[in-house]
């Protein structure tokens, strides 16, 4: 059996936490507030809680009614999730696994939504605050996920950058 790093578990419980707490708040919105497509309620200052259906990507980007583009997007999200599941099985940076971890588990929760729903219910609406989607908490994941994501990155390559300049310092003076 294959290891996993302390690390890689933690991300895969952040993946499980994330997918959990997705689908208890469109659970919430869809059953126990009811919301309608379109209908919308105040819940924080200038968010509101507004239901609306998402056949496309985060944020509604690649939308397509076709039943095809649904699996293709279902299919894309479960081998992103499966990927970057074997990518972070043995991480040691605390970093990359947070990322990774809201990641897979952003992009699992909006994949059980197209299989169960057909669509991803979205709910999260900013828009007085002129961010101009609606989006639910799978979609914040991946977005956060991706932006620490690249922030690890960024500082893996200047450590990396910092160890081959403390090398070659270091062959000179020899």
């Amino acid at each position: 059996m294959r290891q996993v790093s302390k690390l890689g578990w933690i991300a895969f419980l952040l993946a499980a936490a994330v997918v959990v707490l997705d689908q208890a708040a469109k659970y919430w919105i869809l059953s126990v507030l009811g919301l309608a497509e379109g209908q919308s309620v105040p819940f924080l200052g200038p968010i509101a809680l507004t239901h609306i259906w998402n056949p496309g990507v985060s944020f509604g980007f690649l939308q397509s009614r076709h039943d095809l583009a649904r699996w293709l997007l279902t299919l894309f999200s479960v081998v992103v999730a499966i990927f970057l599941s074997g990518w972070v099985r043995k991480t040691e940076r605390p970093l990359f696994a947070i990322s990774v971890g809201l990641v897979i588990g952003g992009a699992v929760g909006n994949a059980i939504d197209r299989v169960r729903l057909g669509q991803v219910a979205d709910f999260i609406d900013a828009t007085r605050l002129y961010f101009p989607w609606i989006f639910n908490v799978a979609d914040s994941a991946i977005s956060i996920g991706i932006c620490l994501l690249l922030i690890d990155m960024l500082r893996q390559d200047s450590r990396e950058r910092a160890a081959k300049a403390a090398v070659s310092s270091g062959g000179d003076a020899a």
